[in-house]
């Protein structure tokens, strides 16, 4: 009976296979560009859809990179930008809310054990600075840190403020890539808002080597 089962299984997942592999050569693939206007044929909806799923989905652990992307992909430079800043303040402001008011309860009891201690005062003692500094770090989740905040007794202003300024670098420089895939943004304007994008990760990082070297070798 096993190997009949292991036996259907195989064969579905090779039809399966096969036919999407048939699917995406006979069903044409829209380019970027095609995308982009059917986005702008919408109007008014797709920013406003853009901005409740990416506010939402980002709660759960799903990485912003896509959302980025997309974001420039279907809005262009300003808007994208604008867009994926205000939804990523809004998931992080729901996240730490739900974390808060229905998490941290059944954690109290738990911060007093040392290693959660110590996390709980890297968080809290770290405020602003400490906040940005884990924003920067490309490879820091977005949604963990936000269950770890509202699970720490750091404050939501300093969560909130260091999150939209250390998420603003790597957003932007997402957003602009996305917009670039659609081919409308020339080539200088987009190595330009590069170079912004670096140095104001280069100048962040470096403030805060200056002024908190412990915060920034996390």
């Amino acid at each position: 009976m096993c190997g009949v089962s292991a036996r259907a299984t195989l064969i579905t997942v090779t039809v399966l296979l096969a036919a999407l592999v048939v699917a995406g050569a006979l069903v044409p693939i829209p380019t970027p560009a095609e995308i982009r206007g059917w986005a702008d044929g919408a109007g008014w909806a797709t920013p406003v859809l853009f901005l409740l799923a990416y506010s939402v989905l980002t709660v759960a652990p799903i990485p912003r990179t896509v959302f980025n992307l997309s974001a420039g992909l279907l809005l262009g430079e300003f808007a994208g930008v604008l867009i994926a800043m205000i939804a990523t303040a809004l998931a992080a402001t729901l996240t730490f809310a739900l974390v808060r008011g229905l998490g941290r309860r059944w954690v109290q009891p738990h911060l007093e054990r040392a290693a959660l201690r110590a996390v709980n005062r890297r968080l809290s003692g770290g405020g602003l600075v400490g906040m940005i500094s884990l924003r920067l770090i490309p490879v820091v989740p977005f949604a963990p840190v936000n269950y770890c905040c509202g699970l720490s007794t750091v404050a939501f202003r300093p969560f909130l403020l260091g999150t939209v300024i250390g998420s603003l670098p790597g957003t932007a420089a997402a957003v602009i890539l996305g917009d670039a895939l659609t081919g409308t943004t020339p080539p200088s304007l987009i190595a330009i808002y590069a170079a912004l994008a670096l140095l104001g990760g280069a100048g962040m990082v470096f403030v805060l080597r200056r002024t908190q070297p412990d915060l920034v070798e996390v």
